[in-house]
């Protein structure tokens, strides 16, 4: 089962989109949104997870109505299909690829000693409990994979797709790398990830098995990096 190219999407969907992506989330959920709640709650760590699932909402209901319903088609045409048990193979194979390029990748820029700013990763790590690791943990391995892979792959690949794999695998991966800034250290890593995911999703048709990949990594990642 290989992605399938929706000649529907002309520029209008990747102009509003890309605007939305790299304009409109970050200037009034990222800043303005996060800084308010960081008023309210006086926790980075509850203010960077309830503006992921407000980013979570904002990125499925805009490839809704922005992608999907102007032009009458299913979720489908950015890759919510069915997981099948001839997938598992490449998951767990994926899975431990994109583990040891991650490690890789992160001990490199380590040695370079290039940092990063993560603030809910640090509130995290200053109140550890129960209830707050649950709560890092759903956002990181959970909710952030989902919406992302909707977004990233489901339709900026898919949309890139017509200029051929590789150019489509570059565009979007180099996208999805530039919005975590400014966890600088882990950009090599997002990019290499954005790579990964849209191999398996070229490969298998759908985005399950990239936001399985996903959630698991992010989830040792965030486990790692708080408990270790």
């Amino acid at each position: 089962m290989k992605v399938t190219t929706e000649r529907k999407w002309n520029s209008r969907e990747l102009i509003l989109l890309l605007s939305l992506c790299l304009v409109g989330v970050p200037i009034l959920l990222e800043n303005i949104l996060y800084y308010q709640l960081i008023h309210w709650f006086d926790n980075t760590l509850y203010a960077g997870t309830f503006t992921g699932f407000c980013m979570a909402i904002v990125f499925t209901l805009s490839v809704y109505w922005i992608a999907l319903k102007p032009n009458r088609i299913g979720w489908r045409s950015v890759g919510v299909a069915p997981l099948t048990k001839k997938m598992w193979k490449t998951i767990v194979l994926w899975t431990i690829l994109l583990i040891i390029i991650s490690i890789t990748l992160v001990v490199i820029m380590d040695v370079l000693s290039i940092g990063t700013s993560n603030d809910k990763t640090d509130s995290l790590k200053s109140n550890i409990t129960p209830f707050t690791l649950m709560i890092g943990f759903l956002s990181a391995a959970v909710v952030s994979p989902i919406y992302e892979e909707i977004f990233y792959r489901g339709f900026l690949y898919t949309w890139f797709r017509r200029w051929g794999i590789q150019k489509a695998m570059i565009f979007s991966s180099f996208i999805f790398m530039i919005v975590h800034i400014p966890t600088y250290n882990t950009l090599p890593v997002n990019f290499a990830s954005g790579l990964v995911f849209c191999w398996v999703y070229e490969k298998t048709g759908s985005i399950i098995p990239a936001i399985i990949i996903h959630g698991v990594v992010n989830g040792i990642g965030i486990s790692l990096s708080v408990l270790g």
